[in-house]
């Protein structure tokens, strides 16, 4: 968001503050849900950049004052400008994080998906490392935590594995997590003591409402067969497996978690749903270059974003050169002060200069 465009999301959240207050909208208008969404979706926004105007307003007149021939007033005055100046550059600090949040979706819930890259077993067992680590870290941020859907490793660990996570800025915190995730260490199975590297990747997907991305029912292809566990063993003989496919893009979502062919149909529509967001977001972005530059790496799930190595307690993140010595309290869920380090960059690169 430019100033401009900060002053017409405002005008527009005034805009929805109306039409929301008008009973004949509540009853009447099919839109209403979609009202709904963009008024929170602007809130925040909204009341930071109300917060950094007012504390602007009050800096701006006590460094009148402290001109003032009066010299009590003046005095008085001074000593409040270094208050007021560390209020403004807090103020801007939440604007710019809502911004980012806002224009990035980061107010909205996340489906993260998690699979097995290069390593074999030991990918497998690292893509059940990384689901116990977001979980914990879930924990932490009193976030809800939902599998969707899995596939264990015959050796330990999961093949694949879908989970929904919902709360208070969940995709603003994950969103810099997709790409590919490497770990260096010596396995369990290794008698000589070598380390290996493996890879596992994560995808990162905004959650999105029914109103927001409109699925035809002629669009979409209904499978169902009976599920079934490691090594083709049969969880139950009905067909209560779903496999949706998506025949425009051709994105094809399975869920074979639950016992009812209703409850799997459901998750599976939540996956497909935020899927078919995540690629017309995709193109969107592909449109506007200049922001895509200013992001951190380029998003590409083909991308290593990160390396884990164990013998050395040691986690990089190789975007921005970040490097710490603390690796097995991050995989217990301290993901804190990565994420704060993506996210302060994130800041710097893309409103440099713009306030």
């Amino acid at each position: 968001m430019t100033l401009e465009e900060l002053r017409r999301a405002e005008a527009r959240f005034e805009e929805l503050e109306q039409k929301l207050s008008d009973p004949d909208v509540i009853v009447r208008d099919p839109s209403y849900k979609k009202y709904l969404v963009e008024h929170g979706g602007l809130a925040r926004v909204v009341k930071s950049w109300r917060a950094l105007r007012d504390a602007r307003r009050e800096l701006e007149e006590a460094q009148a004052l402290a001109q003032s021939p009066d010299g009590e007033y003046a005095a008085l005055a001074a000593a409040e400008l270094p208050v007021l100046q560390e209020k403004c550059a807090r103020e801007l600090e939440a604007l710019q994080a809502q911004m980012l949040a806002s224009e990035d979706d980061g107010n909205r819930n996340v489906i993260m998906e998690l699979r097995a890259g290069t390593g074999g077993d030991e990918s497998a067992i690292f893509v059940g490392d990384l689901l116990r680590m977001y979980q914990h870290y879930a924990t932490t941020r009193d976030w809800n935590f939902e599998t969707l859907s899995f596939s264990p490793s015959e050796r330990g660990g999961f093949k694949e594995v879908i989970v929904a996570i919902s709360g208070t800025d969940v995709y603003a915190c994950l969103k810099y997590e997709s790409g590919t995730h490497r770990v260096q260490r010596v396995p369990e199975t290794e008698a000589q003591g070598r380390i290996h590297t493996s890879a596992a990747t994560v995808a990162v997907l905004p959650e999105v409402e029914e109103v927001e991305v409109e699925l035809r029912a002629e669009d979409i292809r209904r499978d169902t067969y009976c599920s079934s566990g490691p090594g083709g063993q049969h969880v139950n003989t009905t067909h209560s497996a779903v496999r949706l496919t998506h025949l425009p893009s051709g994105i094809v979502v399975t869920c074979q978690d639950e016992k009812s062919q209703i409850k799997n149909t459901d998750k599976a529509m939540r996956v497909l749903r935020s899927r078919l967001y995540d690629l017309h977001r995709g193109r969107a972005d592909a449109e506007r270059s200049r922001e895509r530059r200013e992001q951190i790496g380029s998003g590409d799930r083909s991308e290593r974003i990160r390396t884990y190595n164990f013998p050395q307690n040691r986690l990089t993140d190789h975007r921005i050169g970040f490097t710490l010595y603390n690796l097995l309290a991050v995989m217990d869920g301290e993901l804190g002060p990565v994420i704060e380090a993506l996210s302060k960059e994130a800041r710097q690169r893309r409103f440099e200069g713009l306030f």
